[in-house]
């Protein structure tokens, strides 16, 4: 067992008695310096920063964890307002895991704060506790000695001081051992007050006592120090006896594979392609960029708001909402508590079970809650995207501009790429003599290296050079096929659009149905399983119910048939995640036609998945205010 050092105990020592421990509320790394500060020496009594009011319901409130609760205290009605105080029993308050640990341990316990009506919060803004990672405790709290501004005179937090160390004093006549609990903008002070036997004011009895309240789960985001996720992992660790040194960082980690495997499992509920692109690449890249967006803010670990923000700016709309829901989830809040009224919380409010609202004041304070706005669209109701689909007018319907966009220039970029392609096949290597052609063949002279030489004389190397000459033709034709083999039940909605302009391809597509996805009133979301784009546009018949095309027996097999019959090129770009098969390769030739497969590897798995999702709006009036639905 680890026994700290002299140099150490001599800044937390106020007597051969006494030491004065200084922490910061709502972490859990400082959490973990308590818990290890208890079980590494013995202690006789543990002095709580708390008003021996909340001890009764406090310590039965800890007895129940992991389940949080909290202990409120009913205030004076201020300018007509109900207020309260409240002490939230989180696992991750340095407080409450001093009070579990003495709990566990057999510690007496002492009450020693000074009972007030109102309570005057006394805002503090401390550096990241994840630094004590590298720094000892002693060196974390010695620095921020410089910082810390004495309390004013007259103020309730002098009374509180002085009401403290008079409490410290009576304990040393009781017990040999006593460890003291105090926050750090009251450390120096009740050194000093100690020391000086400052003057104290005897507190004024309380009328109504503290009383429990179970918190809801949806908002245990607001009583909670840490992210309600980590304070589960937190209690995970604590049930299986793991360490839990590392979990503020290494917690970051889970989260973001959790939210993954929540992500996959509403998309396979919900008879959707689950997306491949959230891949360990986009993560390693996710948790780089958030620290970078922590240390902007001048942290180590990043808050809420920053996880969700780089979510939506790397994954989007639907990753960034799953990471939100996830981070808030607490598992062990779904326990069965019949007995104990419920509250919801908010940002410096409760709403009670008689439903009234009133401002709350936390007593255990930690690093201060602001509100900050974050654009994020979530899914409607399975129920109101269903009423939505019966008021569906099918005879007028259209695409979404800015989609079409996307979609044309990735068109068209493929269709350049098809046409390098091309010129690459018809290149020709040749010895060089006088022109260095198209640049020197290193293949080929490496190659032929050893050829032409004769025993005695020094080797000589022939240099050979590539000539490519112009493609011949063009490619008007570009077959997408996204997922291979495709499933008709899954791709049940086939359809050929024509272009509304010169600058947009005719397209024909099989897709999901729009209808089992609406996204908001007249705005239906499918997903491309293969499309075939013209350019330039021009009318072909409907190539879905074209007997012509009656031998393709699948839904590849008719979008390739139907580019090699109405295309007036040669060459058709075939874009597809696994090789042409030689059956697609007759068809083609069939009619002519020869096809120049790309893999659909060679592009950004998310892009394409942002290029598959694509919306039918329901008339083009719709498109006045559809920018307000449609997520990026």
């Amino acid at each position: 067992m680890a026994v700290p050092s002299s140099t150490a105990d001599s800044v937390f020592r106020l007597s051969p008695r006494l030491e004065l421990f200084p922490i910061l509320h709502g972490s859990g790394d400082v959490a973990q310096e308590v818990r290890d500060r208890m079980i590494e020496r013995r202690w006789d009594c543990l002095a709580v920063p708390l008003p021996p009011s909340f001890e009764r319901p406090l310590e039965e409130a800890v007895a129940d964890l992991p389940t949080i609760s909290v202990i409120v205290q009913q205030e004076r009605h201020s300018e007509g307002a109900a207020a309260v105080n409240y002490v939230p029993v989180d696992p991750c308050q340095a407080v409450i895991m001093g009070v579990r640990v003495a709990m566990g341990e057999g510690i007496t316990r002492a009450y020693i704060d000074r009972e007030t009506a109102v309570v005057e919060p006394v805002p503090f803004v401390s550096p990241d506790a994840y630094v004590l990672k590298r720094l000892s405790y002693a060196a974390f709290a010695a620095a921020m000695v410089p910082t810390l501004t004495p309390a004013a005179e007259g103020t309730q937090q002098q009374a509180r001081i002085a009401w403290m160390a008079f409490q410290l004093h009576q304990l040393e006549m009781e017990y040999d051992h006593i460890l003291c609990l105090c926050h750090f903008a009251d450390w120096p002070w009740i050194r000093q007050a100690y020391q000086q036997r400052a003057d104290y004011q005897i507190p004024e009895p309380m009328t109504g006592r503290p009383e429990r309240y179970l918190v809801e789960p949806a908002s245990l985001y607001f009583v909670l120090g840490e992210l309600p996720f980590l304070t589960e992992l937190y209690e995970r660790r604590r049930a299986t006896v793991h360490s839990d040194r590392h979990l503020s960082i290494d917690g970051i980690k889970e989260l973001l594979l959790e939210t993954r495997t929540r992500s996959q499992t509403v998309h396979e509920e919900e008879g959707q392609t689950v997306p491949t692109w959230v891949t360990p690449q986009l993560l390693q890249l996710y948790l780089q960029y958030i620290r970078n967006l922590a240390l902007l803010d001048r942290r180590l670990t990043p808050d809420l708001y920053t996880l969700v923000l780089a979510a939506k700016q790397m994954a989007g709309d639907d990753f960034a909402i799953s990471l939100l829901e996830t981070a808030k989830s607490y598992a062990y809040q779904n326990r069965d508590h019949a007995r104990l009224p419920h509250i919801s919380a908010g940002l410096g409010q409760f709403a009670l079970p008689d439903e009234q609202v009133v401002r709350a004041t936390n007593r255990l304070q930690g690093t201060p809650l602001v509100w900050r706005s974050l654009s994020l669209r979530p899914r409607p109701p399975r129920r109101t995207s269903r009423r939505w689909s019966y008021l569906w007018n099918p005879h007028r319907q259209c695409s979404w501009p800015p989609e079409d966009s996307k979609i044309e220039s990735f068109h068209t970029h493929v269709r350049e790429q098809a046409k390098a392609i091309i010129g690459s096949d018809l290149a020709k290597s040749e010895k060089f003599t006088t022109s260095m052609k198209d640049g020197i063949d290193l293949r080929e002279s490496l190659r032929h290296w050893y050829q032409g030489q004769k025993p005695g004389r020094p080797k000589r190397l022939e240099i050979y050079v590539k000539e490519i000459p112009p493609a011949r033709g063009n490619v008007d034709t570009v077959i997408f096929l996204f997922d291979t083999p495709a499933d008709p039940h899954s791709y049940s909605w086939q359809a050929t659009w024509y272009a509304e302009h010169a600058q947009e391809s005719t397209l024909c597509f099989y897709a999901t149905p729009f209808l089992n996805n609406m996204v908001a009133p007249g705005i239906g979301q499918s997903r491309y399983g293969g499309a075939l784009f013209i350019f330039p546009p021009r009318p072909i018949p409907d190539i879905w119910t074209d007997e012509a095309l009656g031998f393709a027996t699948s839904l590849e097999e008719r979008l390739i048939a139907a580019g090699a019959v109405h295309s007036r090129e040669t060459h058709l770009a075939l874009v597809t995640p696994v090789p042409p098969k030689a059956r697609w390769r007759q068809i083609a030739k069939q009619f002519g036609r020869q096809l120049v497969p790309i893999p659909l590897s060679r592009f950004s798995g998310q892009m394409i998945d942002r290029l598959r999702r694509f919306h039918v709006l329901n008339g083009h009036e719709i498109r006045s205010f559809a920018a307000q639905f449609i997520r990026e």
